[in-house]
């Protein structure tokens, strides 16, 4: 028992710390965009981003209610949710390909901010292994 909440602590730091390195991606290069006088790019960009943490939030709703429930079952809605994800996803890449009205490459872009954030976090965890001080100093 002890173990499984020791581990849902650190998940739970983990997805908050990801959801932290998404925002910190997106914030730049959104402000950078608009400052460099791309406001089309920027909106396309938000767009991809805002269908990407959408997507992440309700899939950690998902897992939090599938791990936290002792029957196993999962609410409908959280079922319903996980199955719009992807219609969501390729509906909005096809609308913006097919109307043509914000840059397609920067709602991919915008949707590879979870990716980018993972990798910022693999990067974050790999460095608590080789340097034990930040490791030892969390509770």
């Amino acid at each position: 028992m002890l173990r499984v909440r020791i581990s849902q602590m650190v998940t739970s730091r983990t997805e908050t710390r990801l959801l932290v390195w998404m925002i910190a991606i997106a914030l730049p290069v959104t402000l950078g965009m608009i400052a460099a006088g791309f406001p089309k790019f920027a909106m396309a960009f938000v767009t991809g981003t805002a269908v990407a943490l959408l997507g992440y939030l309700w899939l950690c709703d998902l897992a939090a209610s599938a791990l936290g429930s002792g029957n196993g079952r999962v609410p409908k809605r959280l079922v319903l949710k996980l199955v719009i994800r992807y219609p969501l996803l390729f509906g909005t890449l096809y609308f913006f390909y097919r109307t043509n009205w914000l840059s397609i490459w920067a709602v991919l872009a915008g949707l590879s901010v979870p990716m980018a954030s993972g990798v910022v976090e693999g990067f974050y965890q790999l460095e608590g292994i080789l340097f034990h001080s930040r490791t030892q100093a969390e509770p």
